[in-house]
């Protein structure tokens, strides 16, 4: 029984340290990135990337080719600064997300909107990227 705990107790401790250690780095701005859907229907490819707590002036969105990049902080209160935390789970700093798009789009016309934290980028796809449907003719 000794040697059962023993090892429970050396099994937790490691674990504490993997989670401490996750943790600052998170906290610290390494290693945070915003979940991100990518989705496309006939005419448009759609990217939702969560970003709650992060100021829509904070975003920077960008194209290159096939190329969507998304960077953005999610910057600290300076008011929650002067605490002294017990525990500390949310993440904060600079991120980078970098997604490669199945097509081509046309860049003049992506729009961006932040609704209730969820970033939604609606990307109209080029016309020789479409779909397009052909009518079968009865002779």
């Amino acid at each position: 029984m000794t040697r059962a705990l023993t090892r429970w107790a050396f099994q937790d401790e490691i674990n504490r340290m993997v989670d401490n250690f996750i943790k600052r780095e998170t906290v610290f701005g390494v290693g945070w990135s915003p979940d991100v859907d990518v989705a496309e229907n006939d005419n448009d490819i759609i990217v939702k990337a969560e970003i709650p707590g992060i100021d829509p002036k904070d975003i920077d969105i960008s194209i290159t080719g096939d190329t969507l990049t998304i960077k953005g902080e999610k910057k600290e209160s300076k008011k929650e600064k002067s605490k002294s935390y017990h525990h500390i789970e949310r993440s904060y700093g600079s991120f980078s997300r970098t997604i490669n798009l199945p097509t081509r789009v046309i860049t003049d016309k992506v729009a961006a909107k932040n609704n209730h934290g969820v970033l939604e980028i609606t990307l109209p796809k080029k016309e020789e990227s479409r779909t397009k449907k052909i009518a079968v003719k009865v002779v």
